[in-house]
């Protein structure tokens, strides 16, 4: 007897009858996901399909917005689904993974090249100017055109085919490169007994690693792991030269380890695949594709943003490097400085400088009292409160649920937390939804998540963070409220649906606030007395906010600069490894410093294509955000009521319903130039 057909939009996975409008999670199991993701891809089909075959005259109601509502359970099974593969994933999800990934592209091309229905669309546009339409719609109309465009629907057949294979196999690559860092992380680690081997290290990295080392199994060791919540302290504490090494070879050897999780293959077929994407579509290369609906819109501007910051940034590397030299020396060191060595002498030299260590600083940040801070600026900025719903289940027992109201106290939005590492869970931070935020038919509330990977304490401890960590936080935290502060009334431009060199704006632009001294003199208090940071340690702190900028800008901008070098030219590298090597060559990389994302675990660029060519964005949203952030010092007020209004109204809630460039300058009435962003970071 076959099993009963799955309705697409009857099921847990799809009708969400949790709290707060969330998936019921104690309903879901793996086993689920096959038939209803298929049931809702045919479901979808036969909407876009009906759509398409409408004999009225297309109009704005009957086309656009009722393909931007369609797909529904679609959308929700792929929700849930993507946020496992990310925040816990097993085997079971990973072959499913493989699966839909492929799957998925191949239902979307099919949707994009239907020829009757880009028909509909193309009529639409052509006619745009007489609509009447509002300024958001014919944005959404324009973007919807252009994405069919980009996605084949002027190709002839044969040309379609072919790009509609290129898609379907990228988006293979891009899900197994993901699994393959994956499990090299989640592999290795390197378990140390006690004694000598802890040389240097301070209690709360000594907590984190034998937590780690007990979770997988080995309690009473202690665990380096390659979560950079472990990794890089111990690279910055540990005295144990050889035990550096071996743990910094190890990191940056991740995807290049030969054998199953090899990412070398993927990386060049898949610059291969993008190369001649590019080319079907009539681009000269996949960055001129890629930045054609940008801000920077071509490579050539890209690269006249990031030259002059790596010379400066090598400069300054070069000057500390020569200190580092001089310290190690004076320690009975004669070996050249080496990759491992950078954050062990740099925290060495950061004390001589400014007489504190990051050691001292850890006591004092909290995460709960972090994530308090991050609140607080959320309320005073945007008048936005947070209630914590205990018992209310989510994909792993670790997350915490919210709820956002307004200041009136009415729902504004559900927010999701999942704060620790595990080895289900890939390595990074981001934030993501569940649900966008929008006004169309019936509307929707936002549901967002944001999740990190911070050392889980031993149990009844309280979880201490890094200044790097309570960064990432508060950037993470800022991606959120661009989410739950959406005010647009399309799904499609909802929230972090922007260009993606304007989406780090909100969230590059929170992090200001941590260090604002009032924030962290409530906030950063011991977790053992509960006395606030001394006043000589913040200002110590803030006085070294651009200590080690030319460490941290050489690391950052050699990885852009690979990735705009990979996606430039129109032909993709036979070798990409040695074409790494030997670009980095001609930039002049210090041998001492590594890059921040090596090729073979570059996810930002291979594990899909999102930040592919878009690298950079990081840094062209930090000149926004310095500027940005001189708007509020200005007025003498960081919480300024009216600056506030005015970056909540264009930036936070206008998702991307306008151009960013007139998003930005009608919140600050210009735009920047880099030079703000180069004083910020301390190289000029």
């Amino acid at each position: 007897m076959s099993a009963s057909p799955v309705d697409p939009s009857r099921h847990p996975l799809t009708l969400w009858t949790g709290p707060l409008g969330l998936p019921d999670f104690t309903a879901i199991s793996d086993d689920q996901f096959a038939d209803v993701f298929d049931a809702a891809l045919a479901a979808h089909r036969d909407e876009v399909e009906a759509i398409a075959q409408n004999a009225d005259e297309p109009t704005i109601e009957n086309t656009l917005a009722a393909l931007e509502l369609a797909g529904e359970p679609l959308g929700r099974v792929s929700a849930i689904f993507w946020c496992r593969a990310g925040a816990h994933t097993n085997p079971d999800i990973q072959a499913l993974e493989r699966e839909i990934a492929p799957k998925m592209s191949r239902h979307y091309s099919a949707l994009f090249m239907n020829e009757a229905l880009f028909s509909r669309i193309d009529r639409l546009y052509a006619a745009r100017e007489t609509l009447g339409l509002d300024a958001e719609t014919l944005r959404v109309l324009e973007k919807t055109w252009k994405r069919f465009v980009k996605a084949g629907a002027k190709l002839d057949g044969g040309d379609k085919k072919r790009l509609a294979e290129i898609n379907e196999r990228l988006a293979g690559l891009g899900a197994q490169f993901g699994q393959n860092v994956l499990a090299d992380e989640a592999n290795w680690a390197l378990f140390l007994d006690g004694g000598d081997d802890l040389a240097g290290l301070p209690d709360f990295l000594k907590d984190a690693m034998a937590q780690a080392a007990e979770t997988r199994g080995r309690e009473g060791k202690y665990a380096v792991t390659l979560s950079r919540s472990i990794i890089e302290p111990f690279l910055t504490f540990s005295a144990r030269r050889d035990l550096r090494e071996k743990a910094f070879e190890a990191f940056i050897r991740r995807g290049e380890n030969g054998g199953e999780t090899d990412n070398g293959a993927i990386v060049k077929e898949t610059l291969a695949l993008r190369a001649e994407k590019a080319k079907l579509l009539g681009y000269e290369s996949f960055a001129a594709l890629k930045l054609d609906d940008t801000m920077a819109k071509t490579p050539k501007a890209v690269l006249e943003l990031l030259e002059p910051v790596w010379d400066k940034a090598r400069e300054k590397a070069a000057a500390d490097q020569a200190d580092l030299q001089r310290i190690a020396a004076a320690g009975g060191g004669n070996d050249a400085i080496a990759a491992w060595d950078w954050r062990y002498y740099q925290e060495k030299l950061r004390a001589e400088k400014y007489a504190f260590d990051e050691a001292e600083l850890k006591p004092y940040l909290q995460l709960d009292r972090i994530i308090d801070a991050c609140f607080e600026v959320a309320g005073r900025l945007f008048g936005l409160s947070f209630e914590e719903k205990q018992g209310v289940a989510a994909w792993h027992p670790d997350v915490r649920v919210f709820e956002v109201r307004n200041t009136d106290g009415s729902h504004r939005a559900t927010f999701l937390a999942d704060y620790f590492n595990r080895p289900s869970k890939r390595s990074g931070a981001w934030m993501s939804s569940l649900e966008p935020g929008h006004k169309l038919g019936e509307g929707a509330s936002p549901i967002i998540y944001n999740v990190m990977n911070f050392a889980k304490p031993p149990k009844g401890q309280p979880a201490l963070l890094s200044m790097d960590d309570a960064r990432t936080l508060f950037h993470e935290f800022g991606h959120a409220l661009h989410g739950m502060l959406t005010e647009v009334t399309w799904p499609s431009v909802s929230g972090t649906s922007v260009s993606r060199d304007f989406v780090e704006l909100p969230s590059q632009l929170y992090e200001h606030w941590l260090t604002v001294p009032e924030i962290l003199e409530k906030h950063a208090v011991h977790y053992r007395t509960g006395e606030p940071m001394p006043k000589a340690l913040l200002d110590k702190m803030l006085a070294a906010q651009t200590f080690n900028a030319g460490f941290a800008t050489v690391e950052f901008t050699a990885s852009a600069l690979i990735d705009m070098a990979y996606h430039a030219q129109p032909e993709a590298p036979a070798d990409p490894l040695a074409f790494e090597a030997e670009t980095l060559k001609k930039l002049g990389m210090p041998e001492a410093i590594a890059m921040r994302h090596r090729s073979p675990h570059f996810l930002h660029v291979f594990s899909g294509d999102g930040y592919s060519a878009g690298y950079y964005s990081y840094m062209w949203s930090e000149v926004l955000d310095a500027d940005a952030f001189s708007a509020f010092e200005e007025t003498g007020d960081v919480f300024d009521a009216e600056t506030a209004r005015k970056l909540r109204t264009h930036i936070y809630s206008a998702g991307g319903s306008r151009d960013p460039e007139e998003l930005y300058i009608a919140f600050r009435g210009k735009m920047p130039s880099p030079e703000a962003m180069m004083e910020k970071r301390g190289l000029i």
